[in-house]
């Protein structure tokens, strides 16, 4: 029996999350702003008791190492922007995303997240996969629906991974 394209990236969208909850049951508070190099990008507390992500317009060279704290702050403003772009409205730069904090307000804010894709999905028909789609990339780059659920499965499961080998080496060291 074939799958449809919707019901392809459904799958694969459920495994990555499935993944990642392994390391979200398993997140503790301490491991969210836990430095593992000196050179990293972490999120600091700013004005007013708000969170505010290390951040260049250009990718510094050598790129910092990432805290677990930033790499899911990093997930909620992409994965708010892939949404809001999907829903036809203004897509929110990275200022525009506040990082809950360590610990479980954060695991329950990227389990919503999870939550309101999960709708944008179950919205989609697979005609509407062909629909032009001007995030991330310019809007002149010829890319589709389909090929933004291929790219948040793709940065999904590369943050997932991340966060778990920061998790599995805090743990070890």
């Amino acid at each position: 029996m074939s799958a449809s394209r919707g019901d392809l990236v459904r799958w694969q969208f459920d495994l990555i999350w499935a993944l990642f909850e392994y390391h979200l049951e398993r997140l503790e508070p301490a491991d969210f702003l836990w430095e593992p190099a000196a050179h990293c990008w972490t999120v600091r507390p700013g004005p007013a008791g708000t969170w505010v992500p290390d951040w260049a317009q250009t990718e510094p060279d050598p790129v910092p190492v990432p805290t677990i704290a930033w790499l899911t702050w990093h997930i909620g403003w992409w994965w708010s922007a892939a949404g809001e772009h999907l829903q036809g409205r203004p897509v929110s730069p990275h200022t525009g995303v506040a990082w809950p904090g360590a610990g479980a307000a954060t695991v329950e804010w990227l389990r919503d997240l999870r939550r309101q894709w999960l709708g944008h999905l179950d919205g989609l028909a697979d005609a509407d996969l062909d629909r032009v789609a001007a995030y991330p990339w310019p809007a002149d780059a010829g890319h589709t629906v389909a090929h933004l659920l291929g790219w948040v499965n793709a940065e999904l499961m590369k943050n997932v991974a991340e966060i778990g080998q920061l998790r599995l080496l805090r743990a070890g060291a």
